[in-house]
């Protein structure tokens, strides 16, 4: 099994201890909204986030009562500490990983979430053939960042971490070729109000991550 190189995860470990909570607490709730549309009528009990950042995404999901029993894995340790304070009263278990293995028995949850996480990871089979291990339904979000000219765009995704790149079709395929069956999907705008923030906020901020994994 593989496992994230050790500057990686030292790249991540300190990735929550900006200031950028609104913009993350904005982009987090229509995720969550989108999350709890594509699982209508599942009514899962049991979910894990994998790469739950700060756990902006379980705020909304226990706020609004989406499961009984919500668990976090998640590679940054300003991450898990964040998470951690939230006090949040459904998420019962939060835990570092190594990115690629996830410490729970086969069949262990009702639902898996993984929402923006994909388009950062070097081995994305290894870690959906985990995900699909330990979980009856997967929700994977990822962001449809190729487009015509990406290739003169490139320091922009790579400044965020984003190595893989995706279309509708190619995030299709690269799920029902890994065995798994969409019951559902959404394809959805960034809200106004999240990219008014980034515009005149993070963007003016942001470091360039690609000098870290170097």
């Amino acid at each position: 099994m593989a496992a994230a190189t050790n500057n990686v995860i030292e790249a991540y470990n300190d990735f929550y201890t900006g200031n950028e909570v609104e913009w993350r607490m904005l982009g987090a709730k229509s995720k969550a909204r989108n999350i709890m549309e594509v699982c209508e009528g599942l009514n899962p009990v049991k979910v894990l986030e994998v790469g739950a950042g700060d756990g902006s995404i379980l705020h909304y999901l226990d706020e609004w009562k989406f499961a009984a029993e919500l668990y976090a894995l998640e590679i940054a340790e300003s991450g898990v500490a964040i998470i951690e304070k939230r006090n949040l009263p459904s998420v019962k278990e939060v835990k570092t990983f190594d990115g690629y293995t996830i410490p729970y028995e086969d069949n262990a949850f009702d639902l898996v979430i993984l929402a923006h996480v994909l388009e950062h990871v070097e081995h994305e089979r290894m870690l959906i053939r985990e995900l699909k291990r330990v979980a009856k339904h997967l929700v994977i979000e990822v962001p449809l960042d190729y487009r015509f000219g990406v290739d003169k765009r490139m320091k922009h995704f790579l400044d965020y971490g984003h190595i893989n790149m995706y279309t509708p079709t190619l995030i299709r395929f690269l799920l029902q070729s890994e065995g798994l069956a969409i019951v559902a999907d959404k394809t959805s705008l960034t809200p106004p109000e999240t990219i008014k923030f980034c515009e005149f906020n993070v963007l003016k901020k942001q470091k360039s991550f690609a000098r870290v994994l170097k």
